[in-house]
C-alpha cells in the first residue's frame, strides 16, 4: 500500500486498513482527534468513546450538536475498528523491536474507500440503488525519547 507520508521505518510502524464497513465522516474526525496522542492514552480515549464516556469532538461536520457537548458525537463503530488498527500497529512496532510505552501516534487519517453498489427492491417491480459508504484508514506509529 502507498502512505499519504514518508516515515522512517526502522523509527515507525505503520497499518493500513483498507474497505472498512464504517463511515469515511466519523473515521475522520476520530482519526483526526487521536494524531500526536500516545497509542496508552489513544487507547483508552478511544475504549471511552466505545462506552459513550467521552465525546468525538467534530471540525469538519458541525452539524451534530448535543447539549453539554457541542459539536460532536460518539461514533461507536468507527472507533473500534480504529483502536483495532492501533493495536495493530503496536504489535507491529513489538515485532520490529520497538518499545510500546513509549510509542506516539505521527499520522492517522482516513480517506473514503469504494462503494460497494446494492440494490433495494421498491415497489411494482422497481428497484433503487443503494451504495455502502467504505473507508480507508492508516495509521503510523513512532517511537519517541
Amino acid at each position: 500500500m502507498k502512505y499519504s507520508i514518508e516515515f522512517d521505518q526502522e523509527k515507525c510502524a505503520s497499518v493500513y486498513g483498507r474497505d472498512l464497513h464504517i463511515s469515511p465522516k466519523h473515521s475522520r474526525e476520530v482519526c483526526k482527534e487521536i494524531v500526536g496522542m500516545s497509542t496508552p492514552n489513544a487507547e483508552k480515549y478511544l475504549e471511552e468513546v466505545i462506552a459513550l464516556k467521552r465525546p468525538v469532538r467534530y471540525t469538519k461536520y458541525k452539524k451534530a450538536h448535543r447539549k453539554g457537548i457541542g459539536c460532536g458525537r460518539y461514533p461507536v463503530n468507527a472507533s473500534r475498528k480504529v483502536l483495532e488498527l492501533l493495536r495493530e500497529a503496536v504489535a507491529n512496532a513489538e515485532f520490529k523491536g520497538l518499545d510500546s510505552e513509549k510509542l506516539r501516534i505521527k499520522h492517522a487519517s482516513a480517506y473514503p474507500g469504494r462503494k460497494i453498489k446494492r440494490y433495494m427492491p421498491k415497489a411494482q417491480g422497481r428497484s433503487g440503488e443503494h451504495s455502502e459508504r467504505t473507508s480507508d484508514v492508516e495509521i503510523v506509529v513512532e517511537e519517541t525519547e
